[in-house]
């Protein structure tokens, strides 16, 4: 179903939205306590209530997922009750809110690992360049150990963990991060799985790990409470493209179907540099979807506008406008200027960058 308005209230399967803006995941490593959420991230959230739809930052289901420094996690009782004070304040604001699952895999340094962390990825294979670790400053990204079969399952079981915590912690729902250059993503690309047993090899192999952790989780929380984001083009994290993609995602979509979930969150990087998502593979994966598409990257009101009233979206995420303007919303609705956002304090403990952005007056 086409809509005219960005600012209309719309719907996620049985959830009713203010609004059919997306504020999307972004990380922003103020979990400085145990990976635990705590009251500054609470504040932050609440600000920005007035989203149709929160997708939290990149939140990892296993001490072997939080490859960054202060992300928060989901693993534990405390980091429950540190997000549950997240979303109790999101709810009093009238808004609604979903975690952002995000295995990083080879994607990190045992640096930033907690107690108990390994590096594990599909296959040893390091990323490339380096890291930021709190401890020692840049480190170069070092070489994974490969999963074993039975440590491919156990990932699978954090997840559907992670999912479960989720609920506890009030959360409306749960996306499962399958962009980025991150595990899923790790798992679906020749160049980062060179698995010869269940888990790589063709195509169908490759997907494999992905569709059963949104067949878990479905199963285990509802399928309507789960969406998937996915990032095909992306170069994050030493991600290229393959003879295969195009292909790979038109056969992934279609399968992510059956397992019931809710929403496919589509990403184009290339406002940030990355190759577009061709508009033909962007169309044909919207067609392939039968329930709730949500397009992500670059967009403002009139390109906002635009993909929902052509039927190209249902619902359209913001990323960094919503960083540094708590009250984008108002702003969009009422084309007042906008706060630039800070990219030194993208990634820094504290309320600078992160609280204290203006409203409008």
């Amino acid at each position: 179903m086409t809509r005219a308005s960005l600012f209309a209230p719309a719907s996620l399967g049985k959830l009713a939205l203010k609004n059919h803006l997306v504020m999307a995941p972004m990380t922003r490593s103020r979990a400085v306590e145990a990976n635990t959420p705590n009251a500054l991230m609470a504040e932050h959230y609440r600000q920005r209530a007035t989203a149709g739809l929160i997708i939290t930052e990149g939140t990892s289901p296993s001490p072997n997922g939080t490859g960054y420094p202060r992300i928060p996690g989901l693993w534990s009782a405390g980091q429950v009750a540190g997000w549950k004070l997240v979303t109790d304040a999101v709810h009093a604001g009238g808004g609604r809110i979903v975690v952002q699952l995000m295995h990083t895999g080879r994607v990190g340094h045992p640096l930033n690992l907690p107690a108990g962390g390994e590096l594990l990825a599909p296959s040893a294979l390091a990323a490339p360049g380096e890291m930021y670790t709190d401890a020692g400053g840049m480190k170069p990204h070092p070489v994974p150990r490969a999963m074993t079969d039975a440590e491919v399952k156990a990932a699978i079981e954090e997840y559907v963990v992670a999912s479960k915590n989720a609920i506890a912690a009030g959360f409306d729902g749960v996306e499962l991060h399958g962009a980025n250059g991150y595990l899923m993503e790790q798992f679906i690309s020749p160049d980062t799985n060179r698995r010869t047993d269940a888990w790589g090899g063709s195509i169908e192999k490759r997907l494999g790990f992905v569709l059963e952790v949104a067949r878990r989780v479905a199963a285990a929380i509802g399928g309507e409470r789960v969406g998937i984001r996915l990032s095909p083009y992306g170069v994050n994290a030493g991600m290229v493209a393959y003879p295969e993609l195009d292909e790979t995602y038109l056969k992934l979509v279609p399968a992510l179907v059956a397992t019931g979930i809710q929403y496919v969150h589509l990403v184009d990087h290339s406002a940030m540099g990355a190759p577009p998502v061709p508009a033909a593979l962007k169309l044909a994966l919207r067609k392939a979807w039968p329930r709730t598409f949500i397009l992500s990257g670059g967009f403002d009101r009139a390109s906002a506008e635009a993909a929902l009233s052509e039927g190209r979206a249902d619902l359209v995420a913001f990323g960094r406008p919503f960083l540094s303007n708590p009250d984008l919303v108002t702003r969009l609705q009422r084309a007042l200027p906008l706060n630039p956002p800070d990219p030194a304090t993208f990634y820094t403990p504290g309320p600078k960058g992160y609280t204290d952005y203006p409203v409008a007056g």
